[in-house]
């Protein structure tokens, strides 16, 4: 599918139905003692209900919600979901009983019948859990968690993926002006801006580090599409579209730098009490090293040699050679040069 933000929306409605056929199969499991086609129907039914009033119907109440504590989070959003969910159905199930001759007693008597109870209680357990695996799935990044489930970084695994290291200028300088309380604020408001560009240009996040943002693609996805390099102008042009909201509210709007390059890293799953998948390689120090090398040439963004040769960048971008470098902690002089869009 072209439209990665879609792409990835159905992808998760596809997994929170999976997990609602897996309680569905459980749920007649221990009812009935058997399976048969209900639990697979019902099971994605309900799943699919969820998925889609979370990602395509209820964004502005998601968006109330989000400031919440991430338990009453979970809990506000279930039983919001299964209040709608049931009231639906039950709307669709009396029209219909409606036609087919049914008297509206046999309707109340049903939806007030212990095993509609039971299904509702039940119901209610599995948009806790799918509430919750959302919410957890925000915090880790997409698709952490089932990279998490499956293993995958288990064992140290090979990549090769490229890197950009973006940063806010003048960030100390903003965060006294600022205060702390407002500085927050501000780069939550920016952080909020990468969102949409990081879906359609299929970044992962790989870290926030104070007021930088470290993304990453497998080299492959980062070169299609000029993926690496659009995404930088992407988020330039939605905070140019919200330039009056950062004027009003903080006096100026967030500028920023970024580096980048590509090359070999070791993925792996590390840590006891607390565990992340990490990657490790000289890839990720010389794309830190090129970012802080904008500030040295007057550049908002630069990217080493060795990417740019393996880009098509077409006639939508222009490369403009700054300098050969050493840079800090190098042996080996690397080409630097300066992208911009024609």
């Amino acid at each position: 599918m072209k439209n990665p933000i879609i792409a990835r929306k159905l992808r998760l409605l596809a997994e929170l139905s999976l997990i609602a056929v897996g309680s569905g199969i459980l749920y007649q499991l221990v009812r009935d003692g058997t399976v048969d086609y209900r639990a697979f129907l019902m099971g994605a039914l309900i799943g699919m209900a969820f998925g889609v009033i979370e990602h395509f119907v209820a964004r502005g109440f998601r968006k109330q919600v989000q400031g919440l504590p991430l338990l009453v989070t979970i809990v506000v959003k279930a039983v919001v979901y299964l209040f709608i969910i049931t009231v639906v159905s039950g709307l669709l199930g009396l029209t219909i009983g409606y036609f087919q001759g049914k008297h509206i007693e046999e309707f109340y008597s049903s939806m007030l019948s212990k095993n509609q109870l039971i299904l509702t209680v039940y119901s209610l357990i599995l948009y806790l859990a799918l509430s919750f695996y959302i919410q957890i799935n925000l915090l880790l990044g997409d698709g952490v968690l089932l990279k998490f489930l499956f293993g995958k970084y288990r064992k140290p695994t090979n990549e090769s993926r490229i890197f950009m290291f973006l940063d806010l200028k003048s960030s100390t300088t903003i965060a006294e002006k600022l205060g702390h309380n407002r500085y927050y604020s501000f780069l939550n408001d920016f952080f909020h801006e990468i969102t949409e560009p990081a879906l359609s240009t299929h970044a992962e996040i790989y870290q926030y580090v104070g007021d930088e943002v470290v993304f990453t693609w497998k080299t492959n996805e980062g070169l299609a599409d000029d993926n690496g390099v659009k995404i930088f102008f992407k988020i330039q042009d939605r905070v140019r579209k919200h330039r009056t909201h950062y004027r009003d509210k903080y006096g100026f709007a967030p500028e920023f730098k970024a580096g980048l390059h590509f090359g070999d890293v070791i993925s792996a799953q590390i840590g006891d009490i607390k565990r992340e998948i990490v990657y490790n390689g000289d890839v990720l120090n010389t794309s830190a090293r090129i970012q802080e090398q904008c500030n040295v040439v007057q550049r908002e963004l630069l990217i080493s040699g060795n990417l740019l040769h393996r880009l098509d960048l077409g006639g939508e971008y222009q490369a403009v050679k700054v300098d050969t470098v050493t840079l800090r902690g190098k042996n080996n002089p690397l080409e630097l040069f300066s992208l911009m869009r024609n």
